[in-house]
């Protein structure tokens, strides 16, 4: 089986016992939004600018890895046309949910981001992407892919982790393994993988940030966030980042 597949299963079954990033968000955050006060979270505690969105209005957006019910209404409550994209048919059932119960129709896409992307070049404004490449080895072939589909002036507003979680053991008080992170190539971090965990990867900023700009983007902005818990929160680590990127 494919490692994409088995996060596929992986990613379901989190869905299934609760996982908080698929919980979709409640009827009173989508009236938020359609009132304008609309968040958008590519990492887990800062919203992103409202200057890296814009208006929204008529815009073709890809929600990229965004099932959840969280983005992807938010997004439509903007007034967005929002195509949601995920690997994960429970992630996707989670849209269906709030696109069900505040009676709009919704967009959805199963398909797996390491392989060509199902849709034409230049089809979409803005590409939302939340943490999840995480889940894929080779970030580059997706940062291609999303130049191809994006039109020109269009942005890519992505999460990324910067490998810290993966060097930790559970508590987060003991470093445990080195990096890169990535058990298709190190045995000993196969080994010792939880697979309840499915596959992960963790990536260099050169794998992300110095790829997307091999891709043909330009760099227009960036923050860092914590886990939102834990003691790496605690201890203010940044553990993610945020990149707007523009295709000019």
């Amino acid at each position: 089986m494919d490692y994409t597949d088995i996060n596929s299963r992986t990613i379901d079954k989190w869905v299934d016992e609760g996982w908080e990033w698929a919980r979709p968000i409640s009827h009173e955050e989508y009236i938020k939004a359609l009132e304008g006060d609309g968040k958008i979270f590519l990492t887990p505690t800062k919203p992103v600018p409202t200057t890296w969105l814009g208006d929204m209005k008529e815009r073709k957006v890809l929600a990229l890895a965004s099932g959840g019910g969280q983005q992807g209404p938010v997004l439509h409550a903007m007034k967005a046309e929002v195509t949601v994209f995920d690997n994960s048919e429970r992630m996707l059932d989670m849209d269906r949910i709030v696109s069900k119960r505040e009676e709009y129709e919704a967009q959805l896409v199963k398909g797996d981001m390491t392989k060509p992307l199902p849709f034409p070049d230049e089809a979409f404004d803005m590409i939302i992407n939340p943490v999840s490449n995480c889940y894929i080895e080779h970030p580059e072939d997706v940062w291609k892919e999303c130049f191809r589909i994006l039109k020109c002036g269009g942005r890519l507003l992505a999460g990324l982790d910067n490998g810290i979680n993966y060097i930790v053991d559970d508590s987060e008080m003991m470093i445990t393994s080195s990096l890169p992170y990535n058990p298709l190539r190190n045995p000993d971090q196969m080994k010792t993988m939880n697979p309840d965990d499915g596959i992960q990867f963790s990536h260099s900023y050169e794998e992300n940030i110095q790829r997307m700009i091999d891709a043909g983007f330009t760099i227009r902005g960036i923050y860092s966030d914590t886990n939102g818990r834990g003691r790496l929160h605690e201890l203010n680590i940044p553990t993610f980042y945020a990149i707007f990127a523009e295709k000019r």
